[in-house]
């Protein structure tokens, strides 16, 4: 969270920035649920995804591959058909493992193309995070680290700009 945080804070000027929060109210996936009306937190998912212009993600790897919770909301993004899902929506994380995470976002990085978003690459981090780097408001104290993220949200709002999305909105 603290590396979404540190986002919000180093947004470029001008762009909107939410912060989804709602990863434990999703219920278990279940495609036969996947109709109309869909659970609150769903619909709250999948509204706020289709406002943005682009998404940023950002996980810790678990048992050698992405955490239940965080799978259990791709699962639920995946599904949708409407416009503004994730279906070529510019996409970067920032990976903020101390390890490295490989598998997470390898995973990640499947999910998404079988989803068919726009992966921008330049905008996708490794930040080595230890708590350490942490402020007691929980973001991060290093200067090159907010300016690595920093950048790599205006290469993705530029990305979404180029594709003729209005706005700026960053989710």
């Amino acid at each position: 969270m603290a590396v979404l945080r540190t986002a919000r804070a180093v947004a470029p000027e001008g762009s909107a920035t939410f912060l989804f929060e709602g990863l434990a109210t999703l219920p278990p996936f279940n495609p036969d649920a996947d109709t109309d009306p869909l659970p609150g937190a769903v619909e709250g998912l999948r509204g706020q995804i289709r406002e943005a212009d682009a998404l940023l993600f950002s996980t810790p790897e678990y048992a050698g591959g992405l955490p239940g919770s965080f799978k259990n909301l791709l699962d639920w993004t995946v599904g949708d058909d409407r416009a503004g899902s994730v279906y070529r929506k510019p996409v970067a994380w920032i990976n903020a493992s101390p390890r490295g995470a490989p598998n997470a976002h390898e995973s990640l990085r499947r999910v998404l193309g079988y989803a068919k978003s726009e992966i921008i690459e330049a905008a996708c981090l490794h930040i080595p995070l230890t708590e350490a780097l942490i402020t007691n408001d929980g973001l991060l104290s290093d200067l090159t680290f907010r300016r690595q993220i920093s950048d790599a949200l205006t290469e993705l709002a530029a990305r979404a700009a180029g594709q003729g999305i209005e706005g700026g909105e960053l989710r």
